[in-house]
């Protein structure tokens, strides 16, 4: 989640897809305080649930251009180490989570890692580290899992060819959505005749309608460079994600009371 600075130098590796980062975590942030709204206060409504979905693949694809950008991983470490346990009281109290149940950070932080040890190359690091990161969220319960973990190292991984982003996500999405559920109706109108098109086509469209399967809606954002340029302090990217759960259980409080 580091800023991408204009005047920054050239990346060390190819990035062929969208490099506004500043905006993209703008869009992101949007779109994971709808998610989290529905969550908190509108018991789990699904539209809010899907349009959330969007979110942490932009995140995701963030972290992968950072990490071709950062001039330091242990800083960029440390920063995210750092909003981490800023983050995690908030987390806890506005969306109900326990103590254990780690929030979206410590999945990034996993990615980060990951990321380092691939592009550093030290005593095989390229293998371990990643095979560590992957493993971390099967002992310790974080937001998206060893999926999201998985996510962040495939997509710096292919982020030198659109193709292969495109690719990927299409397929990565399918397989993330394969076990969640499937939309019967989105936005008041109801998918049921897709489902009972033909056979096959029943088996495309519930395919394509589940919740975590929509997580491909970010791809618009991910592939094409666009968006406006917009320039603001680092700290305000790494404060926007406990702030907004902050500003959750504030109004969560004022409900109940």
């Amino acid at each position: 989640m580091t800023d991408l600075r204009e005047q920054s130098a050239l990346p060390r590796e190819k990035v062929a897809g969208n490099t506004n980062t500043a905006f993209l975590k703008v869009v992101a942030l949007i779109f994971m305080v709808i998610d989290h709204t529905g969550v908190a206060l509108f018991n789990n409504m699904t539209e809010m649930r899907v349009l959330g979905r969007i979110a942490f693949p932009i995140y995701a694809w963030c972290m992968a251009v950072g990490c071709a950008y950062t001039r330091s991983f242990p800083k960029y470490v440390l920063r995210m180490l750092i909003a981490l346990v800023v983050s995690q009281p908030f987390y806890m109290r506005a969306l109900g989570h326990k103590w254990y149940e780690l929030s979206i950070m410590a999945t990034l932080l996993c990615g980060l890692l990951a990321i380092w040890g691939i592009s550093k190359r030290r005593w095989l690091s390229q293998y371990w580290a990643p095979a560590l990161a992957l493993l971390c969220p099967c002992f310790v319960q974080m937001d998206y899992g060893w999926k999201g973990v998985l996510l962040i190292i495939l997509l710096y991984l292919v982020k030198g060819d659109k193709r292969g982003i495109a690719a990927f996500m299409i397929a990565f999405c399918l397989f993330w959505g394969e076990n969640t559920s499937t939309l019967r109706s989105l936005f008041g109108v109801p998918l049921a005749p897709l489902y009972s098109w033909t056979k096959y086509g029943r088996t495309l469209f519930t395919s394509i309608f589940r919740i975590q399967a929509l997580a491909i809606l970010s791809l618009p954002f991910i592939l094409p460079d666009w968006g406006k340029r917009v320039r603001y302090p680092r700290w305000i990217g790494y404060l926007a994600y406990p702030g907004h759960l902050a500003i959750i259980y504030l109004i969560k409080l004022i409900i109940q009371h």
